[in-house]
């Protein structure tokens, strides 16, 4: 049992559910805990649903991807639910949060997100919706003791596919320890990889314009308004053939490595328009990549269908798309041939599940982005066992040797096995319990804090009625 489940609160819980005015007999003589432990030894130790209310959200932020916060959301019974804010997001996202749901029954999960989704927005402005949302499905399934994915409808699946994040390497000798780490020793069966124009930007004749632009174009770099920071076409740079021969020698040399049996997806093309994401496509269609993300902005719904009618490749793109109501216009004139939601931001496992569904019925396909900690990594377990077009989940930190270590599973299952995620068939909730001491150990250096009070939060101040 948690840690968290206090000993008051234990104590209270049982004395309500077991004793009661229970005659105890030839049990007199035994402590209080004893005669617990005889009495409800077949007693399941789950909450009354009915009775439960919020009391509190708290926070630690570990240094994984930059910074992710993971949320705790506590209750009157003791039980928790754990969250995540999306990984690079604030953790204020969702404490701003906390006065909206405090008093309320964590089990009303899509009433408290029609509370809070206003404040929700595109990438990780959507981090603290969905953060707190997941915390209420745990807790939600720890009261009623299911798993998540019975609460969203039941299962497609034991185990989830994972496709294996392969960041770019110095060499191909490199790049070659990395794919084989990821195909023999992990047993994962999809790879992505990225292929931008970063990696041909110092070969001469290969880019037109790309000059002007310079180091001003490095991902996630600069400030608001950089233009890394923004919708990308605008800046001319055009890539030459020369270019895409050397682009394709990148991608036919780890397919060379991996063959066609496994599927190879791409990424992070770089800072162009959708001329030239049109021949890069092209260009690069021979090698059946299962994917090519991204290639412009999810929002320019126009030029995604442009590019997807003049590709033989699948196009995927919706990592940064907040709620279905985002997705349906790229869905419903398949702009795009796979959609891509992030849990962390399209709005939690229920909000997600609909989307997957939505897609389903337009005979789209869903992979899933994931770049966090375990915790938002299992509520992409349960939403993906709970959707039949599922495809495959992303693993981000496959060469980060503390990862799994940050949470122990409540059933005993190891998290992931030869390249597939183990759906809790049993467990309650997420079926996770954090390891606090490694958890601690990997705190952001700027915030050391492990789930202090957070009563500044406590107080709604405005009136947030968004209509008239």
């Amino acid at each position: 049992m948690s840690q968290h489940f206090s000993d008051k609160g234990r104590r209270s819980f049982l004395k309500k559910t077991a004793l009661g005015s229970m005659a105890l007999g030839g049990l007199f003589n035994l402590s209080f805990e004893d005669t617990i432990a005889q009495t409800t030894a077949g007693v399941r130790r789950t909450s009354a649903p009915s009775d439960l209310r919020i009391t509190d959200m708290r926070y630690a932020v570990v240094q994984n991807v930059g910074r992710t916060a993971i949320l705790r959301i506590d209750t009157n019974q003791g039980i928790y639910g754990l969250g995540e804010v999306r990984d690079g997001a604030d953790e204020r996202y969702a404490l701003m949060l906390k006065s909206r749901i405090l008093g309320q029954n964590p089990c009303n999960v899509e009433m408290i997100f029609k509370i809070i989704r206003q404040f929700g927005g595109p990438s990780r402005q959507a981090g603290g919706v969905c953060g707190v949302e997941m915390a209420l499905w745990d807790l939600c399934g720890k009261a009623y003791n299911i798993p998540c994915w019975q609460l969203l409808g039941g299962r497609y699946r034991d185990k989830i596919r994972l496709y294996a994040d392969t960041p770019e390497a110095k060499s191909p000798a490199d790049q070659q320890k990395l794919i084989k780490f990821r195909l023999e020793d992990q047993g994962y069966t999809w790879l992505k990889m990225d292929i931008g124009i970063e990696e041909i930007k110092d070969i001469p004749g290969t880019l037109v314009n790309a000059d002007f632009w310079g180091p001003r174009l490095a991902q996630w770099e600069g400030g608001y308004m950089s233009y890394a920071n923004t919708e990308h076409p605008f800046t001319q740079i055009q890539i030459t053939d020369k270019g895409f021969e050397e682009m394709a020698k990148i991608v036919e040399n780890v397919r060379s490595m991996v063959g066609y049996d496994i599927p190879l997806s791409t990424d992070h093309y770089g800072h162009f328009d959708l001329n030239n994401g049109i021949r890069l496509g092209k260009a690069l269609e021979k090698y059946r990549l299962a994917w090519m993300e991204d290639i412009v902005s999810w929002e320019l719904t126009d030029q995604w269908k442009s590019i997807t009618d003049a590709l033989d490749t699948p196009t995927l793109t919706g990592e940064d798309i907040y709620l279905l109501k985002n997705f349906k216009p790229l869905i419903d004139i398949h702009a795009i041939d796979i959609i891509h939601p992030d849990i962390a931001t399209s709005g939690g496992l229920l909000e997600t599940k609909r989307i997957g569904d939505y897609a389903e019925e337009h005979g789209i396909a869903m992979a899933m982005h994931q770049a966090g900690t375990p915790v938002s990594f299992m509520a992409n377990v349960h939403c993906a066992a709970a959707t039949q077009n599922f495809l495959a989940l992303e693993h981000h930190s496959i060469d980060v040797p503390w990862w799994e270590s940050l949470v122990k599973t409540t059933d005993g299952r190891a998290l992931i096995t030869k390249g597939y995620a183990n759906v809790p068939l049993s467990a309650p909730g997420l079926g996770i319990e954090l390891n606090d001491e490694v958890v601690k150990q990997h705190l952001t250096a700027k915030d050391k804090s492990y789930f202090a009070p957070t009563s500044e939060w406590d107080d709604v101040r405005s009136h947030d009625r968004i209509y008239s």
